[in-house]
């Protein structure tokens, strides 16, 4: 009970009447590296970006997913150089990041881009990840193409830097278009060698597409996944992993066929809980129940 509430405290996941269960406080050896979006924590992080990254190490993660990044901001006010300093202090790794793309794809600037690679070389990173696109290029079928042949550009220049473009759903990608789906395309018109997925698994249940066919259908494809539970009475909302509707148990034992490499608890969203107690449940869960 000691070992467990010093847990808590040092994670500042103590609050009243609110405890985890125990069998779910301890990852079972051999496990592999749980991650966490960082968006799950945007309202938190902005007030104390040092003490909230490591209360995010406290409850169990050693890898993160950033986002919000600008050469003129840094993350949350560090620039790339202090930020990864203050990621290693923690004993935390940044493998992938989301940045901002619509300058890019609607403007056709790379400006942002370039200082977007610039900043995942710093951290050591390996994927630069589109987190959406406008829906301003999205409105017809012609422009899926267009948008599909701007992304294999930006993976080729990421590439010359030594990293990797992903892609990370939402589910407006299924809506028929056309004839077709952006996703569709996307996939079809894409160089799987140049631009990986990041399936937000939450998101493409949520569209009503099943993600183990889309592993089947498209092997290798998906390097990165999001784990996102979707709340049993309310489908809008999410929950902590496990908890909910979705079948992460079935759904990710086609890891292997899908290339899935990192596994990236994400909630955009919290009923009833502490936060930190939340992402803490779903890394001892993702862990021990579904050993990513």
């Amino acid at each position: 009970m000691t070992t467990r509430r010093k847990f808590l405290t040092q994670a500042g996941l103590l609050s009243a009447g609110v405890m985890i269960a125990p069998q779910l406080l301890s990852a079972k050896a051999g496990s592999k590296t749980v991650g966490l979006q960082l968006y799950s924590l945007r309202d938190q992080i902005p007030t104390d970006v040092k003490g909230n990254i490591a209360k995010v190490a406290a409850a169990g993660y050693k890898e993160v997913e950033p986002f919000g990044y600008s050469k003129e901001k840094g993350f949350w006010g560090l620039d790339a150089k202090a930020f990864s300093t203050l990621l290693k202090d923690n004993g935390l790794n940044a493998p992938s990041a989301h940045f901002g793309m619509d300058e890019y794809f609607v403007q056709g600037k790379t400006d942002a881009l370039e200082s977007y690679i610039e900043a995942a070389n710093i951290l050591g990173m390996t994927y630069v990840i589109v987190p959406s696109i406008n829906g301003e290029v999205l409105k017809s079928a012609d422009q899926f193409k267009q948008v599909a042949e701007k992304m294999n550009k930006a993976a080729e220049l990421c590439g010359k830097s030594g990293l990797k473009l992903g892609y990370h759903n939402h589910n407006f990608e299924w809506k028929p278009v056309d004839g077709t789906t952006f996703y569709d395309v996307l996939l079809k018109e894409t160089d799987p060698k140049l631009v990986h997925m990041e399936m937000d698994i939450y998101w493409v249940v949520r569209a009503g597409q099943d993600p183990v066919e889309l592993f089947k259908k498209n092997p290798g494809r998906f390097a990165l996944c999001h784990l996102k539970d979707m709340d049993k009475t309310d489908h809008n909302r999410n929950t902590e992993i496990g908890k909910g509707t979705i079948d992460f148990k079935t759904i990710l034992r086609y890891s292997k066929t899908a290339g899935l490499k990192h596994f990236i608890v994400e909630q955009e969203n919290y009923i009833n809980i502490d936060p930190y107690i939340s992402i803490a449940e779903s890394a001892a869960y993702a862990k021990n129940i579904l050993h990513v």
